[in-house]
């Protein structure tokens, strides 16, 4: 099974190319799965077909489906929703405070990710290709399954209150839920997605540039933090990129800027995404609408080559002993040092890069040492763990 997101600013192009390698992949006999979990969707429109929350075959190996979430979270999560709103009111919480604290955060970004998922293992699909949402939004629906699982892990601590005392209630109120076993599922079923979305022989994440300053600056933050949360990268696609000028160039004024301006940003993207592999994309005058001609435009992009294929292998976090202290490295590429916050509290490293953060749980033989040196080299993070003057040995 392989499982490719396609990441990018909104307006970049994301949607048809994601069903352009699906439609390419399905031609190549692959049975391949496209989705929409953009709530703004546009995929029926690339694929010229009315598509429903259910996959809907295209031809003989494509399938697509544009998720409902909605509809998702009032089947997957509404009962148990409605038992925790009732139990917190039960403890003296007011009716609008129980309703919020009942709705875990992100919930309706692991609804869609589970969605997916189900249907790759489900259903035998070779491929699945996701036109996801903006970046923004993409990357903090990646970001879910780590906060769930924490968060989950939290409320598990409640049961010895809350929950214990509420136990009496629990067939009164609804008689066929068990919600700690519920959310102890959901949190193994989470725990096994995060395998999945960080496995890079499984998941693969391109992202979708056009050549504008301020598209090139959002992918370059995408790539960043795609890196802080482990999810590999191995693609950039350069979209809408004019063809070259005819002898003599432009005689157009307009189009002779344009081009002298895509140009520069054009080589910025191929050089600033390196090592990881760019294609272009070229810019049409007609949109490409359709099976068939979303499947052409996969081999003007990779030519003869599977477009499914692992094209690109990053360098995963990696710990390193030296003499009495240990390394830890995290790639963090196009970040400066003065903008990540690293803060090390009991067994975890907390890093932070603008409005994103991760926990880093430690190895055990890291947590009672100290965190005295960071640096960044060669678009990793790098940390020194030393052991802390009061306990060195004398």
């Amino acid at each position: 099974m392989r499982l490719i997101l396609y990441l990018g600013k909104g307006g970049v192009g994301k949607t048809t190319l994601a069903a352009a390698t699906a439609a390419r992949a399905a031609q190549l006999g692959k049975r391949t799965l496209v989705v929409s979990t953009d709530l703004a969707h546009s995929l029926a429109d690339a694929l010229d077909r009315p598509l429903t929350a259910e996959p809907m075959q295209i031809t003989d190996s494509l399938w697509a489906q544009e998720i409902n979430v909605l509809d998702e979270m009032r089947s997957h999560w509404g009962r148990v929703q409605n038992y925790i709103t009732t139990v917190l009111k039960k403890q003296g919480i007011s009716d609008v405070a129980a309703e919020e604290m009942a709705l875990i955060p992100g919930m309706d970004e692991i609804v869609a990710l589970l969605n997916i998922y189900r249907q790759a293992r489900d259903s035998s699909y070779d491929v699945v290709v996701i036109d996801a949402a903006p970046t923004g939004e993409t990357v903090r629906l990646l970001s879910m399954p780590e906060t769930f699982l924490w968060y989950v892990n939290q409320a598990n601590g409640w049961k010895g209150i809350a929950f214990n005392a509420a136990k009496p209630l629990l067939k009164t109120f609804l008689p066929g839920v068990n919600v700690l076993d519920s959310l102890a599922k959901l949190n193994e079923q989470v725990a096994a997605l995060r395998k999945v979305l960080t496995n890079p022989d499984i998941s693969s994440y391109r992202l979708v540039v056009n050549p504008e300053k301020m598209v090139i600056k959002e992918a370059l933050r995408a790539e960043t933090y795609l890196a802080l949360y482990d999810y590999p990268i191995d693609g950039v696609i350069c979209n809408r990129v004019l063809p070259p000028p005819p002898p003599g160039g432009y005689q157009d004024e307009l189009l002779r800027e344009m081009a002298a301006q895509q140009r520069r940003y054009y080589e910025q993207i191929h050089t600033t995404f390196m090592p990881l592999p760019v294609w272009d994309a070229p810019y049409r005058s007609q949109e490409i609408l359709g099976a068939e001609a979303l499947a052409a435009l996969g081999v003007e992009i990779w030519g003869d080559e599977d477009p499914t294929q692992v094209f690109f292998r990053g360098s995963p976090q990696e710990m390193v002993k030296r003499g009495d202290s240990y390394l830890l490295r995290l790639p963090l590429p196009h970040v400066e040092l003065s903008k990540v916050v690293m803060t090390k509290k009991g067994d975890e490293l907390i890093v932070e890069v603008g409005n994103f953060k991760r926990d880093i749980a430690l190895p055990a033989v890291l947590v009672p040492m100290e965190a005295t040196v960071a640096r960044m080299t060669e678009g990793a993070l790098e940390v020194t763990f030393t052991t802390p003057a009061s306990s060195a040995k004398v």
